[in-house]
């Protein structure tokens, strides 16, 4: 019989951490991230670094709801620790007279290092950010093979 892969999912690991994080579980979804990890939202020129930062970000973003729920729409291993996600969100503001409910779609790219989220990038371009999961994919899997070939 072979031997099972000792890999995570990374698939079923991000789908966790986003669902824990869509219940509000900070504690939860923070212990998916190493303690250096980086979360970029370039759009925003937003770049924070470290649990202290990301936790911040995550508590003041999801106090700002009332409601808030995601549906995850697809979720893609490209290899070499990169994982694509597109998450669908529908959060109900605190507060505010029009009550609006807001409907948006995100999309990360995740990169686990040794079973932990070492950067999280968010986008609001499906396109921009598929290409830019795929691009970091070849560029980690390059790196590994000069890696391996220099150590073989």
């Amino acid at each position: 019989m072979p031997d099972a892969s000792t890999s995570p999912d990374l698939v079923e690991l991000t789908r966790r951490s986003l669902e824990v994080g869509a219940l509000r579980d900070i504690d939860g979804g923070i212990r998916f991230f190493a303690h250096d990890a980086v979360w970029e939202v370039p759009a925003l020129g937003t770049s924070l670094v470290g649990l202290t930062a990301i936790r911040g970000f995550l508590e003041d973003w999801l106090g700002a709801f009332e409601e808030f729920e995601i549906e995850l729409k697809e979720v893609l291993d490209l290899g070499s620790g990169v994982v694509f996600a597109v998450v669908q969100t529908d959060a109900l503001p605190l507060g505010g007279a029009s009550r609006t409910r807001l409907r948006e779609v995100f999309v990360y790219v995740v990169v686990w290092s040794e079973g932990e989220v070492s950067r999280v990038t968010a986008y609001a371009d499906i396109d921009e950010a598929r290409i830019a999961a795929k691009r970091l994919a070849e560029e980690a899997a390059d790196v590994r093979g000069v890696r391996d070939r220099r150590s073989g």
